[in-house]
């Protein structure tokens, strides 16, 4: 089938530099001056002004010439052959560089400071990178990995500090502000010159660079300013500085666009945190009086389970919203209830190749609201609706359209859909098909338009033929009416199927603290535990063919990427590996006994 959003188109993208909308508008020069930045260790502040200075500056230094003092990077997008890797947690000066970077045309890879030596390597390598810049407390590392490549150590900058033999942001920002360096405008682009690279989630294989031009950045802006408009919610007045505390990182999606980007377009304060703390950031909260709290799955688990977290002033917040991963509605219900009763507490949808989102639970000015503008959120369990200017297919495995209400993969189209994966382009020819985005999730569609997230097209099942979705048996064992568990996930396993090659359901669960009593009392007693008591719940709500023939496995915590997503391949290699253990432990056992 295919599907358009209910919401008016966002106005078309021109050729222009982005830098251009994010500090030329008209209305901000009748903004007051306000902290835009606040760094939770040090309570440092800095006001718009300041940081729109710093910007300038900055980028005055990338686009001057050598003989006049500047870096001379080059400007022009990806036929520049530049592209400037940025190595480090949240910072002011990460968005600094991040825009003067966009004012001068110099596309920029965003590189975990947390990788590997071989994510490292891989994220280099393939951004072919000709300058970075990193953080002293990751210099050591980078250099390492810089020299296998062929990077100069002169072409190798600090951000947020100082170290002998290499020059700094701040020391290139303070030489440009002192000198008689002739200012000038942001650099001209067109709607299809490269802005930045961001690494895909690599869940499975190793991530792929997703190119974001100046004309996807503009229109996934644009896309929210025409929901704002549209569904009556009232954009910050000067007067009226929302706080959002900022700990996811700025080198994914998520966290650039809503700290980045998205904070340019209304007045608001963002509290910075260099990488998540959960008691850093419960203090935080009510120090500054956080307003708006973005988060993922996994952060929300453990906000949930903390175990002062009913004793924390939440009265400040007013929205909280969920993205990068699925949140099973259990969590969004519990969270709710922590938060202030006109609170609003949303789920999103996006993808790196998106630029930032796809769908939305907000549908207040849409068919789909009332004539009093309630309901506010899509359906309970519902990702939500298409957001402005946004076009979907909902495809079946032979390629064929999916009805409503039947799982099918999500097909994207829009103007904040990348071009494609740099450097790749066997994955580019798999992923965009004749302007589609595939996005490799799995949804259905309600006749309201309402979309529910079913599975990742790679993690479904077929057990007997029959496809077997791991999120619905997820979603069965976390509503076990004891609440025996506070996380789960569910994978294929090889061992304990009808052939060789078939994979059958195997669950990880993560005990709460009524877990973890039962089993303690029950083995002490000699009775059914917390694994026999789940394994009944489960068969008398799930088909047989559901069940998850490949056990039930109790563990301390569920692993998970940087930005929550559930890395099942760990679990299911570190099973296999134990499985061909004990495979051979009895191989050698009938040989010692022939």
């Amino acid at each position: 089938m295919y599907l358009k959003s209910f919401f008016p188109d966002p106005q078309p993208v021109q050729d222009m530099n982005a830098h251009d909308f994010f500090f030329g508008r008209p209305e901000q020069s009748q903004w007051p001056e306000y902290n835009i930045h606040i760094d939770i260790e040090t309570d440092r502040k800095r006001t718009f002004k300041e940081v729109e200075e710093r910007i300038k500056n900055a980028y005055m230094a990338f686009g001057s010439s050598l003989k006049d003092g500047g870096m001379e990077f080059s400007s022009g997008g990806q036929e520049s052959g530049e592209v400037v890797g940025i190595m480090s947690e949240n910072s002011s000066d990460y968005m600094v560089l991040v825009h003067a970077l966009i004012a001068n045309t110099t596309p920029f890879a965003l590189i975990s400071a947390y990788s590997t030596r071989f994510e490292l390597l891989h994220a280099f390598k393939l951004s072919k990178l000709t300058r970075l810049f990193v953080q002293p407390k990751h210099l050591h590392h980078a250099l390492s990995v810089a020299r296998e490549i062929g990077l100069p150590s002169h072409n190798i900058y600090v951000i947020g500090g100082r170290v002998q033999g290499h020059q700094s942001l701040s020391g290139m920002i303070e030489r440009a502000r002192k000198s008689k360096i002739a200012r000038f405008r942001a650099k001209p682009a067109t709607k299809n010159t490269l802005a930045y690279l961001v690494f895909s989630s690599g869940t499975s294989g190793l991530p792929k660079a997703v190119m974001i031009t100046h004309g996807n950045l503009l229109y996934s802006l644009f896309q929210i300013i025409t929901r704002t408009q549209i569904s009556a919610l009232i954009l910050p007045t000067p007067n009226n500085v929302p706080v959002c505390l900022a700990f996811l990182p700025m080198h994914h999606t998520y966290g650039l666009h809503v700290y980045c980007f998205q904070s340019l377009l209304a007045p608001s304060t963002i509290a910075i945190m260099p990488k998540w703390n959960i008691n850093a950031a419960l203090k935080a909260i009510p120090k500054y009086r956080v307003t708006n709290l973005p988060l993922i799955p996994s952060l929300v688990h453990q906000l949930l389970n903390h175990p002062r977290i009913s004793s924390v002033d939440l009265s400040s917040i007013a929205t909280v919203s969920s993205g990068a991963a699925y949140l099973p509605p259990p969590f969004a219900a519990k969270l709710k209830g922590l938060t202030p009763k006109e609170s609003l507490v949303a789920e999103g949808y996006g993808m790196s190749e998106c630029t930032i989102s796809a769908l939305t639970q907000l549908i207040v000015g849409t068919p789909l609201s009332s004539p009093e503008g309630q309901p506010r959120l899509a359906p309970t369990g519902s990702t939500g609706i298409l957001i402005p200017g946004m076009q979907a297919r909902l495809v079946r495995e032979d390629g064929s359209e999916a009805e409503y209400n039947e799982v099918g993969e999500l097909w994207l189209k829009g103007t904040n859909v990348s071009p494609g994966y740099w450097g790749n382009e066997q994955a580019t020819r798999e992923t965009f098909v004749d302007g589609w985005l595939r996005t490799g999730d799995r949804f259905s569609v309600n006749n309201d338009g309402c979309f529910f997230f079913a599975d990742r097209a790679k993690d479904t099942l077929k057990v007997s033929g029959i496809q077997v979705s791991p999120v619905e048996i997820e979603n069965v064992l976390l509503a076990h009416p004891e609440k025996f568990i506070t996380d789960v996930t569910v994978a294929g396993v090889s061992g304990h199927g009808r052939t060789d090659d078939e994979k059958v359901p195997r669950a990880w669960v993560v005990l709460s603290a009524a877990g973890r009593k039962k089993d303690r009392e029950s083995k002490a007693k000699g009775e059914q535990g917390v694994v026999d008591a789940l394994d009944e719940w489960q068969k008398e709500n799930l088909s047989k063919y559901k069940w998850t023939r490949g056990g039930i496995e109790i563990v301390k915590e569920i692993p998970k990427s940087p930005t929550g997503k559930v890395l099942r391949r760990i679990l299911v290699d570190r099973y296999e590996q134990n499985l061909q253990r004990q495979k051979r432990k009895r191989g050698h056992g009938v040989k010692s006994k022939l």
